[in-house]
């Protein structure tokens, strides 16, 4: 930073000051010459197509204005011109890092406006808990990766992606697809699971479990990876309030707040898992609040594996889900319904409803507004990262360029449903 004291320097910013029209300005007086420098929307530097406009001051950061909007497709729009099953392939574009998790979230929605919840099968709701907390250990595991990455530590990344991997293989199992899921129906699922899944699913969790453990001591006690994120970016209790956050970022504050625990939804209130939260509100308290829920989610699905309970996986309704393919071909009254169903949607009757679930980055919520029929009316989609996003012009102020970085690892926001 140039020193104030420096009468040659004060010169130097007056002339500079002349020049620019600002001559007189008290900030010319106050401050050494600032830089403009946009950070992003480089992908590997921002975590996605987000550009910061920072002002610096040597190595400090005066002002950050983060710029989104560049992966913006209008996903609300295009959810009134589709029936509401249509619309299911886009949530997984949202936290394209938890397709399954968007998928249930948005159906959760719609059956709360038709008013079936109650109606749904047992077997249903613990095998959505399953695709949820899945979803939740891998968006955890790339955020975690990608984030000691940014702050030097590469092993993890390495670690955290073969764990990934692993399950991409129980997804592609269960949906047919490693990435774009499109498995959750509006009253059921696409499938059951095939013969074995289980099995699958317990050896992931042995494995994961100890992936988990190791990445715990390659950062948790590394003095780099301490240095660079202890005391850095610190988010208050008070700010975290008014800023609206939710999910890891908002715990990470020290504020015990859950969906699945606060507003229970699926099974969540028959399932024994605790909410881990942070003391501090900095980066390094936001890595160990998504590293514990990474042992939570474990500790789910487990449970979840042992209490699965048989029968259906769908609501047993011709006119909200597709009747079975034999019956279709052979009876005149399933047909009509298969028609109806694939031209004109599921009739929902007309309302407005918000439903929010827990998701990886916070809390996904969709709001539906409805005039009858098989098409929303409007449809609202709110994006945590879009919402945990807008702190930065405050925590990012009076940072060194080097934490930016850090912070933005932190935060774990991606913007796909940023932009939506």
């Amino acid at each position: 930073m140039s020193p104030k004291s420096t009468t040659v320097k004060e010169l130097e910013i007056k002339d500079s000051s002349v020049l620019r029209g600002e001559a007189g300005t008290e900030e010319s007086e106050l401050s050494g010459e600032q830089m403009t420098l946009n950070m992003g929307p480089s992908h590997p530097a921002t975590h996605g197509v987000l550009r910061l406009l920072m002002e610096l001051d040597g190595e400090v950061v005066v002002s950050a204005d983060p710029d989104v909007g560049y992966l913006h497709r209008g996903d609300e729009k295009i959810a009134e011109n589709m029936t509401y099953n249509q619309f299911v392939p886009y949530t997984d574009r949202l936290d394209y890092l938890a397709p399954l998790a968007n998928n249930v979230a948005y159906a959760l929605a719609v059956e709360k406006l038709m008013g079936i919840e109650e109606a749904l099968p047992p077997r249903l709701g613990y095998l959505r808990v399953i695709c949820c907390e899945l979803a939740r250990i891998s968006a955890h595991l790339l955020g975690l990766g990608a984030f000691a990455m940014d702050v030097g530590a590469m092993t993890v990344f390495l670690h955290t992606f073969t764990e990934r991997e692993k399950i991409y293989n129980l997804i592609e199992a269960l949906t047919g697809a490693r990435f774009t899921t499109s498995y959750t129906r509006v009253g059921g699922v696409a499938r059951d699971i095939p013969d074995g899944w289980i099995s699958q699913l317990r050896k992931f969790l042995d494995e994961v479990a100890v992936n988990v453990e190791e990445s715990d001591k390659l950062l948790t006690r590394n003095r780099i990876f301490v240095d660079r994120t202890r005391e850095v970016g610190v988010i208050s209790r008070e700010d975290a309030i008014d800023f609206g956050l939710t999910g890891p970022n908002l715990r990470g504050s020290g504020i015990e707040f859950d969906l699945r625990r606060a507003h229970p939804y699926l099974v969540y209130d028959d399932l024994d898992f605790d909410i881990p939260c942070g003391s501090v509100g900095d980066c390094y308290d936001r890595y160990l609040v998504r590293l514990e829920e990474m042992r939570q989610s474990i500790k789910i699905l487990r449970q979840c594996a042992d209490k699965l309970p048989g029968g259906p996986v769908n609501i047993q309704d011709n006119k909200i889900i597709l009747p079975e393919k034999k019956a279709v071909l052979t009876k005149m009254e399933e047909l009509i319904h298969q028609f109806i169903l694939v031209t004109q949607g599921v009739n929902a009757p007309a309302g407005e409803v918000y439903f929010g679930a827990e998701n990886p980055k916070g809390e996904l919520g969709f709001y539906i507004n409805s005039r009858g029929g098989g098409v929303p009316y409007r449809l609202k989609i709110r994006a945590p990262s879009f919402v945990n996003l807008s702190i930065l012009p405050q925590v990012l102020k009076g940072c060194m360029v080097s934490d930016v970085v850090a912070i933005l690892g932190s935060l774990d926001f991606v913007m796909g449903e940023c932009d939506r």
